[in-house]
């Protein structure tokens, strides 16, 4: 087996934005076929009982929503490996618990993955709804394509449902 790669979505999808780190998960589990050695997980709200998903793997991409400040809302950003930390531990993500609490435990018992990357973006509403804001709905495949092309440059090939590489 290769190098062992996680794709976290988080976020609560009961709060509008604040679930698009669970629907770009899903997303990418009904349009694309993944190598073995990469495991989409939906994440949810589930904060350090996320820890045994991520102990093993080399690499972490986690998707979620982000406050970046001062940023239009549907801005897609990715931060990569101790950034993550600083930037959680000044500007938090929408739900502010959970992630850093996770990240910050795996670096306790050494088990974090020695490469990882933040791909979010900016929330336009966290109310209480299913549905993403039309503004999300409109940058959403910005981020998927964030996300695929993050992957790209790990070496992790993705296919589309219908066999055609990405």
């Amino acid at each position: 087996m290769g190098i062992k790669t996680a794709i976290l979505g988080i976020g609560n999808i009961l709060l509008r934005d604040e679930g698009v780190g669970v629907h770009a998960v899903r997303a990418l589990q009904e349009r694309y076929t993944f190598p073995e050695d990469v495991e989409l997980i939906d994440g949810g709200t589930m904060g350090l009982d996320l820890l045994p998903f991520i102990e093993d793997k080399d690499r972490l991409l986690i998707i979620d929503a982000v406050n970046f400040k001062d940023t239009p809302p549907g801005t897609v950003r990715i931060i990569e490996g101790k950034d993550i930390k600083a930037f959680l531990d000044t500007k938090l993500s929408v739900h502010q618990i959970g992630l850093p609490d996770m990240l910050f435990s795996a670096s306790l018992k050494g088990t974090i993955p020695p490469e990882m990357c933040l791909v979010g973006i900016q929330p336009d509403t966290i109310e209480v709804g299913l549905q993403m804001s039309e503004k999300l709905n409109e940058r959403f495949e910005t981020l998927i394509n964030a996300i695929l092309d993050k992957l790209k440059s790990w070496g992790v090939e993705v296919n589309n449902v219908s066999g055609n590489t990405v």
